[in-house]
Protein backbone atom coordinates (compact mmCIF):
# COMPACT_ATOMS: atom_id res chain seq x y z
CA UNK A 1 0.00 0.00 0.00
CA UNK A 2 3.43 2.55 0.83
CA UNK A 3 4.18 2.01 -2.75
CA UNK A 4 1.27 2.97 -4.27
CA UNK A 5 0.67 5.89 -2.16
CA UNK A 6 3.60 7.30 -3.23
CA UNK A 7 3.05 7.41 -7.17
CA UNK A 8 -0.39 8.96 -6.45
CA UNK A 9 -0.76 12.53 -7.26
CA UNK A 10 -1.26 15.23 -5.00
CA UNK A 11 -4.89 15.08 -6.36
CA UNK A 12 -5.18 11.74 -5.95
CA UNK A 13 -4.21 11.48 -2.52
CA UNK A 14 -6.41 14.34 -1.69
CA UNK A 15 -9.18 12.47 -3.34
CA UNK A 16 -8.18 9.60 -0.97
CA UNK A 17 -8.03 11.49 2.14
CA UNK A 18 -11.57 13.64 1.57
CA UNK A 19 -12.79 9.97 1.63
CA UNK A 20 -11.27 9.56 5.30
CA UNK A 21 -7.73 7.45 3.48
CA UNK A 22 -5.76 8.59 6.87
CA UNK A 23 -2.50 6.71 5.11
CA UNK A 24 -3.12 9.37 2.19
CA UNK A 25 -3.31 12.12 4.30
CA UNK A 26 -0.25 11.06 6.13
CA UNK A 27 1.55 10.78 2.82
CA UNK A 28 0.65 14.64 2.20
CA UNK A 29 1.62 15.24 5.85
CA UNK A 30 5.11 13.47 4.64
CA UNK A 31 5.02 15.06 1.50
CA UNK A 32 4.63 18.65 2.60
CA UNK A 33 5.88 18.53 6.65
CA UNK A 34 9.44 19.82 5.50
CA UNK A 35 8.16 23.20 3.27
CA UNK A 36 5.53 24.08 5.82
CA UNK A 37 8.06 23.98 8.90
CA UNK A 38 9.84 26.17 6.42
CA UNK A 39 7.25 28.89 5.96
CA UNK A 40 6.24 29.18 9.26
CA UNK A 41 9.22 29.28 10.48
CA UNK A 42 10.36 32.06 8.90
CA UNK A 43 7.29 33.84 9.71
CA UNK A 44 7.64 32.87 13.46
CA UNK A 45 11.35 32.74 13.94
CA UNK A 46 11.21 29.95 16.59
CA UNK A 47 11.88 26.80 15.88
CA UNK A 48 9.87 25.09 18.62
CA UNK A 49 6.98 27.97 17.64
CA UNK A 50 7.08 26.53 13.78
CA UNK A 51 6.69 22.76 14.69
CA UNK A 52 3.75 23.52 17.39
CA UNK A 53 2.27 26.22 14.39
CA UNK A 54 2.92 23.15 11.26
CA UNK A 55 1.28 20.39 13.39
CA UNK A 56 -1.57 22.70 14.20
CA UNK A 57 -1.82 23.13 10.45
CA UNK A 58 -1.99 19.69 9.55
CA UNK A 59 -4.34 18.82 12.41
CA UNK A 60 -7.00 22.00 10.75
CA UNK A 61 -6.03 20.80 7.20
CA UNK A 62 -7.59 17.33 8.43
CA UNK A 63 -10.49 18.82 9.99
CA UNK A 64 -11.51 20.68 7.25
CA UNK A 65 -10.28 18.36 4.21
CA UNK A 66 -13.83 18.16 3.28
CA UNK A 67 -13.59 22.25 2.48
CA UNK A 68 -11.20 21.85 0.11
CA UNK A 69 -12.02 22.03 -3.41
CA UNK A 70 -9.47 21.66 -6.33
CA UNK A 71 -9.55 25.04 -7.73
CA UNK A 72 -6.82 26.13 -6.43
CA UNK A 73 -3.33 23.25 -5.57
CA UNK A 74 -3.65 21.89 -2.28
CA UNK A 75 -0.54 23.20 -1.17
CA UNK A 76 -1.47 26.59 -1.79
CA UNK A 77 -4.57 25.77 0.75
CA UNK A 78 -2.57 24.18 3.15
CA UNK A 79 -0.08 27.35 3.26
CA UNK A 80 -2.94 29.62 3.88
CA UNK A 81 -3.62 27.07 6.46
CA UNK A 82 -0.16 26.83 8.20
CA UNK A 83 0.34 31.31 7.90
CA UNK A 84 -2.71 31.62 10.02
CA UNK A 85 -2.18 28.73 12.57
CA UNK A 86 1.11 30.86 12.77
CA UNK A 87 -0.35 34.38 12.93
CA UNK A 88 -2.53 32.81 15.42
CA UNK A 89 0.05 31.43 17.84
CA UNK A 90 2.32 34.43 17.67
CA UNK A 91 -0.62 36.78 18.54
CA UNK A 92 -1.85 34.14 21.19
CA UNK A 93 1.78 33.73 22.41
CA UNK A 94 3.46 36.49 21.82
CA UNK A 95 6.89 34.46 22.65
CA UNK A 96 10.48 35.36 22.48
CA UNK A 97 11.85 35.37 19.63
CA UNK A 98 14.76 32.60 19.92
CA UNK A 99 17.00 33.06 16.78
CA UNK A 100 19.94 32.40 19.06
CA UNK A 101 18.06 28.94 19.32
CA UNK A 102 17.70 28.64 15.71
CA UNK A 103 18.72 24.86 14.37
CA UNK A 104 21.97 25.02 12.85
CA UNK A 105 22.73 25.82 9.18
CA UNK A 106 24.66 23.59 6.77
CA UNK A 107 26.95 24.23 4.65
CA UNK A 108 28.91 22.83 1.92
CA UNK A 109 31.67 24.99 1.87
CA UNK A 110 34.87 23.31 3.38
CA UNK A 111 35.98 26.47 4.43
CA UNK A 112 34.75 27.71 8.28
CA UNK A 113 34.94 31.59 7.66
CA UNK A 114 32.64 31.06 5.06
CA UNK A 115 30.74 29.00 6.66
CA UNK A 116 30.36 31.57 9.86
CA UNK A 117 29.72 34.18 7.03
CA UNK A 118 27.17 32.47 5.93
CA UNK A 119 25.55 31.48 8.41
CA UNK A 120 26.14 35.53 10.34
CA UNK A 121 24.50 36.95 6.78
CA UNK A 122 21.04 34.23 6.84
CA UNK A 123 20.55 35.48 10.47
CA UNK A 124 20.78 38.93 10.06
CA UNK A 125 18.15 38.24 7.35
CA UNK A 126 16.27 36.35 9.55
CA UNK A 127 16.30 38.87 11.98
CA UNK A 128 15.26 41.64 9.45
CA UNK A 129 12.32 39.70 8.03
CA UNK A 130 10.83 39.37 11.64
CA UNK A 131 10.68 43.02 12.09
CA UNK A 132 8.04 43.16 9.06
CA UNK A 133 4.36 43.69 9.51
CA UNK A 134 3.04 39.89 9.58
CA UNK A 135 1.11 41.01 6.59
CA UNK A 136 3.78 41.70 4.78
CA UNK A 137 6.16 38.70 5.86
CA UNK A 138 3.63 36.35 5.00
CA UNK A 139 3.88 37.30 1.78
CA UNK A 140 7.66 37.42 1.07
CA UNK A 141 7.66 34.53 2.98
CA UNK A 142 5.27 32.63 0.63
CA UNK A 143 7.02 33.77 -2.36
CA UNK A 144 10.72 33.47 -1.56
CA UNK A 145 10.51 30.77 0.74
CA UNK A 146 7.62 29.04 -0.54
CA UNK A 147 8.37 29.33 -4.36
CA UNK A 148 4.52 30.66 -4.78
CA UNK A 149 3.59 33.16 -7.72
CA UNK A 150 1.70 36.14 -6.94
CA UNK A 151 -1.59 34.84 -8.12
CA UNK A 152 -0.92 31.82 -6.04
CA UNK A 153 -0.38 33.89 -2.69
CA UNK A 154 -3.26 36.05 -3.25
CA UNK A 155 -5.09 32.65 -3.52
CA UNK A 156 -3.82 31.32 -0.61
CA UNK A 157 -3.84 34.14 1.87
CA UNK A 158 -7.29 35.34 -0.08
CA UNK A 159 -5.74 39.25 -1.05
CA UNK A 160 -6.52 40.98 -4.22
CA UNK A 161 -3.28 40.78 -6.45
CA UNK A 162 -2.36 44.02 -5.93
CA UNK A 163 -2.10 43.51 -2.81
CA UNK A 164 0.41 41.01 -3.14
CA UNK A 165 2.66 43.46 -5.24
CA UNK A 166 2.31 46.10 -3.35
CA UNK A 167 3.20 44.12 0.29
CA UNK A 168 5.81 42.13 -1.76
CA UNK A 169 7.42 45.43 -2.74
CA UNK A 170 7.09 47.34 0.67
CA UNK A 171 8.69 43.95 2.39
CA UNK A 172 11.80 44.11 -0.06
CA UNK A 173 12.33 47.94 0.40
CA UNK A 174 12.34 47.54 4.75
CA UNK A 175 14.38 44.89 3.94
CA UNK A 176 17.22 46.58 1.93
CA UNK A 177 16.43 49.97 4.25
CA UNK A 178 17.09 47.12 7.13
CA UNK A 179 20.29 45.28 5.69
CA UNK A 180 21.65 48.51 4.16
CA UNK A 181 24.92 48.58 6.43
CA UNK A 182 25.82 45.03 5.39
CA UNK A 183 25.17 45.36 2.26
CA UNK A 184 27.32 45.65 -0.70
CA UNK A 185 26.33 48.76 -3.26
CA UNK A 186 25.64 46.62 -5.49
CA UNK A 187 23.26 44.30 -3.92
CA UNK A 188 21.36 47.38 -1.99
CA UNK A 189 20.70 48.51 -5.43
CA UNK A 190 19.54 44.96 -6.85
Amino acid sequence: MERVLLALSEAELVHHAQHGDRSAFAELVRRYHTNVIGVVYRLCGDPDLAEDAAQEAFVRAWLNLNTYRPLTPWRNWLYRIAVNAALDMLRRERPTLALDDAPPLHSDSPDPHAALEQKEREDLVRRAILTLPPASRAVLVLREYGGLSYREIAEALDIPLGTVMSRLSSARQHLREHLAPWLTPQEVNS
